[in-house]
């Protein structure tokens, strides 16, 4: 019993990871043929197809799969008109929020997201009632191993990059939003195609939280993700 017991954990666990996937694969999806239907359907005249693309792969997103989501674009099978809206929230302990939509019902996002924050001690804010909390930057990120550092970091300076910094193997360039697209296509020369390329909100001042309280906002910020139409949720959270 104890063995039958184990594997319908494990089965448990497959069965949610694959959930989860499934559901990350649905919102890039939605990106690509967004983006595909604002413009040209070959990445290369396309900026915004591109960074989804680039996007997607990182996530291991199948070709067929992201083949598929531009020609749902470019097919009668998809006459939903999606709009990108930005929410702002407030969560318990004053935590701030922003949260990113594609969505073809704002009254439907707005009540759903509104009903998640207030289930948790949080609430809607107002437009740019959070917003200073962050700095709206590029973010293309290359795997670092095969990268030497301090050429990158001044490649990407000498070509207006804010910053560059390191998280676990990727090797990031910051940079304003106005020369996202020509400094991820320049640097793409000369490294190869991004394992991520995005605009973000970075945080600017971090709300320092005890364990505790910081699950519970955890809890809010994967309770927005698992929403069908929020596609990034941002906080200025640090866990203490």
């Amino acid at each position: 019993m104890a063995g039958h017991s184990k594997f319908k954990n494990i089965m448990h666990r497959k069965g949610a990871q694959d959930g989860k996937r499934a559901k990350i694969f649905a919102k890039l999806a939605r990106e690509i043929t967004v983006a595909s239907k604002s413009g040209m359907p070959d990445p290369q005249q396309n900026p915004r197809l591109r960074n989804a693309i680039i996007n997607a792969r990182h996530e291991n997103m199948p070709n067929e799969r992201i083949k598929k989501a531009i020609q749902k674009a470019n097919s009668n099978e998809d006459n939903n008109d999606y709009e990108e809206i930005r929410y702002e929230g407030i969560g318990s302990n004053g935590v701030s929020l922003i949260i990113e939509t594609l969505t073809d019902n704002r009254n439907r996002t707005a009540s759903e997201i509104r009903s998640i924050l207030s289930k948790n001690g949080g609430n809607l804010g107002e437009t740019n009632s959070v917003a200073y909390n962050f700095d709206h930057v590029g973010k293309i990120g290359f795997t670092s191993e095969k990268i030497d550092k301090e050429k990158f970091f001044d490649f990407s300076v000498d070509l207006g990059a804010l910053d560059v910094i390191e998280e676990i193997d990727i090797i990031y360039t910051i940079c304003e939003p106005e020369i996202f697209g020509s400094l991820r296509d320049q640097l793409e020369k000369e490294y190869g195609e991004p394992s991520v390329a995005k605009l973000v909100w970075k945080i600017k001042n971090s709300l320092v939280l005890d364990e505790d309280t910081a699950k519970k906002v955890i809890t809010i910020i994967e309770q927005l993700e698992e929403n069908d139409d929020v596609q990034n949720v941002y906080s200025n959270i640090e866990v203490q």
